[in-house]
């Protein structure tokens, strides 16, 4: 059971110190595939002053220096906002980090992650902000990237691995890198409990590779009350895999509840939540309503409904969200892009390869 802190938690206040100006910081990225490790170099910008601004660059400029986004700038834009320690966005971002951009949202320096950003001609995005003295860096989040996410999704697709193994867990279970640590969860965790009057709301699932249709679905469900304290169940992997098969989940518990918690519709987390909506459960939280999107509901391992005891008390309710997007079609989309991706690459080194051997050849005629 894990508490969230209010939207702009991770810092002072955002009016500052008594007297003193706030300190405005500025983060910027493609943030193409939004996980917990982004969330945390947010979280540590934020942290380092009152206000952040995070900046989102278009499709456009994405596309020239690294290749066309899987998500479209709409969609990261709703992403970023969505994520607690962000107080606002500048979408259409520039790719490179001028003094220009620093200034124009009034802020003090910009924050980036150990790791060096490039530009299609192989220039540092951040050099002109560093040299400038205005430029603090954060440290990365071990055992997370979005190769390594992709890789994982990319291995899901191979006849070898589409089988579970004897004990039916997924195969990600084990390979993610990631430790989780009590002090991690403290971090992203930043805790308020219920109020008088707020209205408590259960939500249960796998919130996996946690993405724009689950934040969709949480914004809904967080609109459908002046005080909503929404609590997120969420199924251990071995549960996750009985209900959703193939090798899910793809990102194990402890990366699905950062992910989930980084979320600033979110309160708390139920970490291991069992997968029927119990009596015991309903009493513990003193849940007044319990929402599910328009997915299927997959019945309890004895053929029984999850939700047979929320709807017999008439707190159940089901929320449309608008949005058709789930973790199946996100990991389709994500696979075609890469293919399409590395397709291109190939094809553009075969092109260079042909025009040095040409070049070769004309000058060993001459």
């Amino acid at each position: 059971m894990l508490r969230n802190g209010a939207a702009g938690g991770g810092g002072p206040a955002a009016g500052g110190a008594a007297g003193q100006r706030p300190v405005r910081v500025w983060c910027d990225g493609c943030y193409d595939m939004v996980h917990y490790g982004h969330s945390n170099q947010l979280r540590q910008a934020r942290a380092m002053g009152d206000y952040l601004i995070v900046g989102v660059h278009t499709d456009e400029e994405i596309a020239k220096h690294k290749g066309p986004p899987v998500f479209t700038q709409e969609e990261r834009y709703k992403m970023v906002q969505a994520i607690k320690w962000v107080d606002e966005i500048a979408p259409g971002a520039p790719y490179v980090t001028t003094l220009e951009t620093l200034d124009k949202y009034n802020c003090d320096f910009c924050v980036h992650g150990d790791d060096i950003t490039l530009t299609i001609d192989g220039k540092d995005t951040y050099e002109e902000v560093k040299t400038a003295g205005r430029y603090r860096e954060c440290k990365r989040t071990q055992g997370v990237s979005t190769t390594d996410l992709v890789g994982r999704m990319l291995l899901m697709t191979k006849a070898h691995h589409s089988n579970i193994g004897p004990k039916g867990h997924s195969p990600w279970t084990g390979v993610s890198q990631f430790l989780q640590t009590s002090q991690k969860i403290i971090q992203f965790a930043s805790g308020k409990e219920p109020q008088p009057g707020d209205t408590i709301i259960y939500v249960a699932g796998a919130f996996d590779l946690f993405h724009i249709g689950h934040v969709d679905f949480l914004e809904k469900v967080h609109q459908l009350s002046e005080r909503p304290y929404i609590i997120a169940g969420l199924h251990f992997d071995q549960e996750v895999n009985r209900y959703k098969g193939k090798n899910y989940p793809i990102m194990n518990i402890h990366e699905r509840t950062l992910s989930v918690l980084a979320c600033r519709y979110v309160s708390e987390v139920v970490i291991g939540a069992p997968y029927a909506v119990t009596a015991d459960l309903l009493d513990h939280f003193r849940v007044t309503l319990v929402c599910h999107g328009m997915t299927e509901v997959v019945s309890d391992k004895d053929g029984s409904d999850p939700y047979e005891e929320p709807k017999r008390r008439g707190i159940f309710q089901l929320v449309d969200s608008g949005s058709n997007l789930t973790t199946d079609l996100i990991v389709q989309r994500i696979i075609k892009n890469r293919l399409e991706f590395e397709a291109r690459n190939q094809k553009k080194e075969a092109k260079e390869l042909a025009v040095l051997e040409a070049m070769k050849k004309l000058e060993e005629k001459h």
